[in-house]
């Protein structure tokens, strides 16, 4: 089949691509490099199976001619903003490149006929829920505005499958890490630690606390799964049953690159910044019932994914 791969340049995108390639597929990778890397997908220049579109997704023409050209049988949307941080200081950042991406890619579904998708969620549609252990059927209260954003893509899917016969597979997922990864703790913790190896500053109080899975648990899931579905929204809450505290992050970062005697600064504040949900949890019996299970707990992810970035 054709696969298309919007965001494929990016850390979970490029990835995927590399899993899609080796089923057999023919991959289209679409990226701008809003966030995803050039240096993510330099193994696959030579690769013959592989194209790619260097292109921003806000511009339906140009997406439309894409698939005008390659006759797409599977959209994988993967493209959004998925630094938190900073859509809280600017708010269309997720609106463009979250919720935008998502409507022109189901219009040049429907216009071209492409029946199939897989959908890039997350936990923070959830909102902060206090440790509960979310389920798929848990109330959706986000607090952020890139949780909001995903959640309007959520909607936006729901009535496209609906309105056109759409098969979508949607995966709301927590923190995920692995090799390249481009921002967030474990990428700022090694960085600040390279520029000064005797402290290291952690936002909120440490104690913040949730699940980290893998890119290759999550990877292995959307192949698996993708293959199970049937007409209309398939959802599953992907994840693990394990969660790990910042300060337990920045212990193993610490040990990893044999650090001894790190001075850790709090900001202090029960979460990073104002949109952190800083305890959460998941409930995964449903995705547990698909046979898929994540091979890493999350202390081993941290752990696996500190060895590969440092």
């Amino acid at each position: 089949m054709k696969m298309l791969v919007a965001g494929g340049a990016g850390f979970i995108g490029s990835h995927l691509c590399d899993a899609l390639l080796e089923e057999g597929h023919e991959v289209v990778c679409i990226d701008n490099f809003f966030i995803g890397t050039k240096q993510n997908i330099e193994h696959l220049k030579n690769e013959p199976n592989f194209r790619f579109y260097e292109q921003d997704l806000c511009d339906l023409p140009q997406l439309s001619a894409v698939f005008e050209k390659e006759k797409i049988d599977h959209v994988f949307h993967l493209a959004a903003n998925s630094d938190i941080q900073a859509s809280a200081k600017d708010p269309e950042i997720e609106y463009k490149n979250t919720y935008t991406t998502t409507f022109n890619l189901l219009e040049c579904m429907r216009k071209h006929k492409v029946k199939r998708m897989f959908f890039a969620s997350t936990s923070a549609v959830y909102g902060e829920k206090e440790g509960e252990h979310v389920s798929e059927d848990s109330t959706l209260e986000p607090i952020s505005y890139y949780g909001a954003a995903k959640l309007g893509a959520e909607a936006l899917i729901s009535a496209y499958s609906y309105m056109n016969d759409f098969t979508v597979l949607i995966f709301r997922f927590p923190n995920v890490i692995g090799p390249r990864l481009t921002h967030g703790v474990i990428f700022d913790f090694v960085k600040r630690l390279r520029e000064n190896p005797k402290e290291l500053l952690i936002l909120g109080d440490g104690t913040q606390s949730k699940p980290y899975m893998h890119v290759f648990d999550l990877v292995r899931g959307i192949t698996m799964i993708k293959e199970q579905l049937i007409n209309g929204v398939t959802l599953y809450n992907i994840g693990v049953e394990t969660q790990t505290t910042v300060t337990r992050i920045a212990d193993i970062i610490c040990e990893k690159m044999n650090l001894n005697g790190v001075k850790y600064l709090y900001t202090g504040g029960r979460g990073g910044w104002r949109g952190d949900v800083p305890v959460f949890a998941y409930n995964l019996n449903k995705i547990h019932t698909t046979g898929w299970h994540a091979k890493w707990t999350s202390d081993e992810t941290v752990a696996k994914t500190a060895e590969e970035v440092i």
